[in-house]
Formats: C-alpha cells, sequence, structure tokens
C-alpha cells in the first residue's frame, strides 16, 4: 500500500494526491489505486489525466465489476457523499474480486483506448 493525500505527508488537495496515487499505478509502482474526493468525479478525472490509467467512478458493486472486466479499469474513484461503510465493501469486493474480460471485442476497445492517449 502507497499512502497518498491526508495519510500521507505530501499536499492533500484531490487534485495532487489523486494524480500521484494513478502516477503510481502508471510508473508500475502499483497494480491499481484507490482515489476519491466528494463527488468521486475529481478524483476520477484528476486519475485520467495520468497516460496509462484507466479511473472509473464506482457507485456500486455491478458498476465496479464491469470496470475491471470491461475497460480493465486500474483505478477505482469513489464518492465519498454518496458511499456508505456497507456499500464501499460491496464495491472493492467486487473491484478486487473482478479481472479484464479475455473477449477480443473487449480487447480492441482496451487496446484503443491506449492508442488514444498517444
Amino acid at each position: 500500500m502507497i499512502p497518498h493525500g491526508a495519510v500521507a505527508d505530501e499536499r492533500a488537495d484531490w487534485a495532487w494526491c489523486c494524480a500521484r496515487a494513478a502516477g503510481d499505478v502508471a510508473s508500475g509502482s502499483a497494480d491499481q489505486a484507490i482515489v476519491c474526493c466528494w463527488t468521486g468525479t475529481g478524483a476520477s478525472i484528476a486519475a485520467n489525466k495520468v497516460p496509462g490509467v484507466r479511473a472509473a467512478l464506482c457507485a456500486d458493486a455491478a458498476t465496479a465489476d464491469g470496470a475491471r472486466r470491461w475497460n480493465d479499469a486500474n483505478v477505482l474513484a469513489i464518492s465519498l457523499r454518496l458511499t456508505s461503510a456497507p456499500l464501499l465493501g460491496e464495491i472493492l469486493d467486487a473491484w478486487f474480486a473482478g479481472s479484464p474480460s479475455l473477449d477480443e471485442g473487449d480487447q480492441a476497445n482496451i487496446a484503443y483506448l491506449s492508442q488514444m492517449e498517444n
């Protein structure tokens, strides 16, 4: 685990800490990251500015599962406003149990996202 923001000795504003967490994924220091802010939107935007990151704002377990399966999302964005502790548990369980689809069409979509970054 690589802490950032309020739990680390660094700038805690969402844009800075979410970008650093996403940078850990892009650099290979971390396989995945979890970022959050009040709505989750800013956290996902900041993370998605980092090349190689596919951040998904997930408000439920089904979305988290789909983000891992169909998008090979590597950063989970969470809304602090909407996410209760029990719901967070469901989202995290789905996220960590998920894996990328091996379907050729899904893989082509993921590859195209990488091409768009270049």
